[in-house]
């Protein structure tokens, strides 16, 4: 099997393997269909007399034999797919033996049977290969050459036969030359995909950091009793920051999306908490752009990814938010069959018929006349790309002047699977103050950025370039993913959870894919936020992990923790 693996090269020139497995299974389904309708073919020339003298029933009963053999072995394929070059030398051989058989018995009648030899020859090619093309030409010759030798028919017309044995050569022979090609120019076109795919995902992480330090530094800046125009000022800034971190999510979707790696981990999501987190996140530049944001509240729990669904509602949202300034968007979901179909509505200009069947391709934006919008027309195809990923269909209906609606349809919906809430005491928000942190991240702008804000709230931080040689009190652990170093961030709090004897709760900010991250750390006890992170977001996730620390403390000793609050 190894040395036949070997000789034949890879079974197809760049497909993936379940590609391949359908690939195959279609070959074999294939076969059946056209066996039955040689068999057709044949019974009608018996019919009308056209068949030798004691043809009709081996030409008969060889076909049946035949149709049976090629139904086990396309169960088999199903069965069993893979790449298995001995099943495929013997579908092969089943092959060409019985159009070898039928040229020979039906003489001039089954003539027409030569097109199956030769799609047989270059579909083995064009499936598999320039190795299987190869072996399939050799056997296609020596069913000719035993068709010449045997049947009488064949043997009265050499020069019909030549002709048939130059076609066999000369197609496949082009047949490689196409493969050959095609070959060349998909490998130029992968790399040239790949190439910009890193490049856009170098890019947004290198980029990401100098922003992501800019917008904590600013955080600082605002706490620091600045007069009003200094603080519309920062606002802008920010602002302008927040433009700049959407840019980026759209361009490291895309290489994502690229490298064919993005994988989705299905499981039941409350709907209705996912949009409003969204709606949550959208409200700010829906405010700044005079939309009202309304949101239709719903139960329903759908399976699906929800970091993915929530990216396409994202960016779905933030186009009704940028393109319909001044007018209300409403999310909601409505019931369509079996499924659920997620919608968002607005009543802004709306998009131009001759717009509408491009809108989902990627950099295209529609003009706005007198206006500047921002973006390089990206969200519509990371939602339709992202949807195609997971059996989702997106879909845009729109009229000048009455505004556009987009719709998600397919979702699945399924019983609310029963959730533990943890219940915190009631009261203000937990302050940060005193709270331990070991920071690690390599870029010293960020670590100081990042330091300054901790302390200005109150936190006690010991701040590493690089994962330190000792680890003071901790209480938690904030470290960049990629520290450009022999340790990853995980790696750091796997080092420090050993240093200290426990496990250490951990945030991991990163520039890179979170999808990715999360699934090379395996723990999803550990935060994920992408770069750059928004001061109130990272204070909001640090808030959350002090809440998480009391809890537990109140677990270990409940009394010690109502005389701790005062109660």
């Amino acid at each position: 099997m190894i040395a036949l693996q070997k000789m034949f090269g890879p079974a197809t020139e760049g497909p993936h393997r379940d590609s391949e497995a359908e690939t195959e299974r279609a070959q074999a389904l294939v076969r059946v269909v056209l066996a039955s309708v040689a068999t057709l073919y044949i019974l009608i020339g018996a019919v009308i007399g056209f068949l030798p003298d004691g043809s009709i029933l081996p030409l008969m009963a060889y076909p049946a034999v035949f149709i049976v053999v090629s139904i086990a072995l396309l169960l088999v394929i199903t069965r069993r797919p893979g790449t298995f070059p001995a099943r495929r030398l013997l579908a092969m051989v089943h092959d060409y033996a019985a159009i070898t058989f039928t040229l020979i018995i039906g003489g001039e009648y089954v003539s027409p049977v030569y097109a199956i030899l030769l799609w047989v020859t270059v579909g083995n090619g064009m499936r598999y290969g320039s190795g299987y093309l190869a072996i399939a030409t050799g056997f296609a010759l020596a069913s000719l050459a035993i068709v010449a030798y045997s049947g009488a028919y064949w043997s009265e017309h050499p020069y019909f036969v030549a002709t048939l044995v130059l076609t066999t050569i000369i197609v496949p022979a082009y047949a490689h030359l196409l493969l050959r090609n095609t070959r060349r120019a998909h490998d130029t076109a992968i790399a040239a995909n790949l190439t910009k795919s890193r490049f856009f995902a170098q890019a947004s992480h290198d980029l990401r950091q100098p922003v992501h330090a800019i917008s904590l530094f600013t955080a600082c800046l605002r706490d620091s009793g600045l007069t009003p125009d200094q603080g519309r000022m920062v606002d802008n800034i920010d602002r302008a920051l927040q433009s700049v971190s959407r840019l980026f999510r759209s361009l490291l979707d895309i290489s994502t999306l690229d490298s064919g790696k993005v994988r989705p981990r299905a499981e039941a999501v409350p709907l209705g908490e996912l949009l409003r987190d969204v709606a949550e996140r959208n409200r700010e530049a829906a405010r700044q752009a005079g939309v009202t944001l309304r949101i239709v509240p719903t139960r329903l729990h759908v399976r699906i990814d929800p970091d993915l669904l929530a990216t396409m509602v994202q960016n779905i949202v933030s186009n009704a938010v940028k393109y319909a300034p001044g007018a209300p968007v409403l999310i909601g979901c409505r019931r369509r069959g079996g499924s659920l179909t997620l919608e968002v509505h607005d009543r802004g200009r709306g998009i131009p018929a001759d717009h509408l069947p491009r809108v989902f391709d990627e950099f295209y934006r529609v003009p706005e006349p007198g206006r500047d919008v921002e973006g390089v027309g990206l969200g519509l195809s990371i939602v339709r790309r992202i949807g195609g990923i997971m059996g989702l269909d997106a879909s845009i209906v729109s009229r000048s002047g009455r505004g556009t609606v987009v719709r998600i349809a397919g979702l699945r919906i399924v019983p609310a699977e029963e959730r533990t809430v943890v219940q915190h005491p009631a009261g203000p928000v937990t302050p940060l103050s005193g709270m331990r942190i070991l920071l690690i991240e390599d870029d010293r702008d960020v670590l100081l950025a990042t330091t300054a804000l901790l302390e200005r709230w109150g936190c006690s931080v010991q701040a590493e370039t690089a994962m330190p040689e000792g680890v003071g009190a901790c209480d938690l652990v904030i470290t960049d993913f990629d520290l450009n170093g022999p340790l990853t961030g995980a790696a750091c709090i796997a080092r420090v959870a050993a240093m200290l004897g426990r496990p250490v709760p951990a945030v991991i900010m990163t520039g890179h894919d979170e999808g990715r991250v999360r699934q090379e750390l395996g723990d999803d006890a550990i935060t994920v936020v992408a770069k750059p992170v928004h001061p109130s977001t990272l204070r909001a996730v640090l808030v959350a992990q002090k809440l998480r620390m009391e809890a537990r403390e109140e677990e270990r000793d409940p009394a010690l923790f109502l005389q701790g609050e005062g109660v």
